[in-house]
């Protein structure tokens, strides 16, 4: 059997609700300690209690001190897989930033659940089990870190929540799940091209991000001016357009240095530079402003993030955000 490392990080797959209430929080003991104790059939299982925090007090920092933990933990006791159960709000983005600084091929596997620990239909014990047994399959090494939901295996640059309470939340839109797990074993259907992986030593660079709308206010690129900030997410229009009174205080941030990426806020297709006019994706792109390859926005803020450790010039960043 293979050895496991299962690393908590809380959310609402270690939380129970309360009868009287009916509010959902952390207790004081993890519920997960059951489950895990279930699965010395599937592995050998080591557990830690690496963090307890609902998934909307997540920050990147939290997440990069994760990625240290796991290398470590993966490189001084020879890990054959790590199952990190996670709150679902925040999970896709800390899979991953996983994702990109993860230096190991080790199967790395992040799931969590919808419903609390004794609600009626709980998934959270499902999930662990399937994630366990995903984490421990030969064919899952070398695939980046994946997540692993309802039955569904997705790689973590394409996952993404779709509904706020659905046990089948976590859907790839445009290009589905890698594979299944079902009660004969973990079959794997597809396999990603290539991995988008930094070595860095920090997150030190502050990115924010914003979401295009009609009539955007340029008073809002105008604060956005005012900020000490690295770089800029934008989730724009369709193919990659913005409103046009906007452009102009996007030219003062281009001439500031400051690095602007583009991601559209539809979750299919990607942005280009099609439409010329003002605003249109011709002209952002001309002006200096990075298009991404499909991301969405919140991932794209953390590639952002990044490659920002490793270069600013425009032309390596969008060759980078290509990937």
């Amino acid at each position: 059997m293979k050895k496991i490392l299962v690393i908590h990080t809380g959310g609402t797959i270690a939380m129970s609700e309360d009868e009287e209430t009916g509010a959902v929080k952390p207790g004081e003991k993890n519920p997960l300690h059951i489950t895990v104790q279930s699965l010395a059939n599937f592995a050998y299982i080591t557990e830690e209690d690496f963090l307890n925090l609902p998934s909307p007090h997540m920050t990147p920092d939290h997440m990069f001190k994760l990625m240290i933990r796991i290398t470590k933990r993966i490189d001084t006791e020879h890990f054959d897989g790590v199952v990190v159960t996670h709150g679902t709000d925040t999970l896709e983005e800390t899979a991953y930033l996983l994702d990109l600084l993860l230096p190991t091929e080790v199967p790395v596997i992040v799931t969590g659940a919808m419903r609390s620990s004794n609600e009626l239909g709980s998934d959270g014990p499902h999930n662990l089990i399937t994630a366990v047994k995903v984490a421990a399959h030969d064919e899952a090494n070398g695939k980046g870190v994946l997540v692993v939901f309802n039955d569904e295996i997705h790689t973590a640059k394409n996952v993404t929540k779709t509904h706020t309470s659905n046990v089948s939340t976590f859907q790839s839109p445009q290009y589905g799940p890698i594979g299944i797990v079902t009660k004969r074993g973990v079959f794997f259907h597809h396999v990603p091209k290539s991995r988008d992986r930094y070595t860095i030593k920090q997150l030190s660079k502050k990115v924010i991000l914003l979401k295009a709308y009609a009539g955007m206010d340029k008073e809002l690129l105008q604060a956005v001016n005012q900020l000490n900030i690295d770089g800029l997410v934008i989730e724009a229009l369709g193919q990659g357009n913005l409103p046009p009174a906007v452009v102009p205080d996007l030219k003062k941030l281009l001439d500031k240095k400051i690095s602007i990426v583009l991601v559209s806020r539809s979750f299919n297709g990607i942005v280009q530079d099609t439409y010329g006019y003002e605003g249109g994706g011709k002209q952002l792109k001309d002006m200096g402003i990075i298009f991404s390859n499909g991301l969405n926005g919140q991932k794209a803020r953390l590639k952002l993030m990044v490659t920002l450790e490793q270069t600013n010039e425009q032309a390596k960043l969008q060759e980078l955000f290509l990937k």
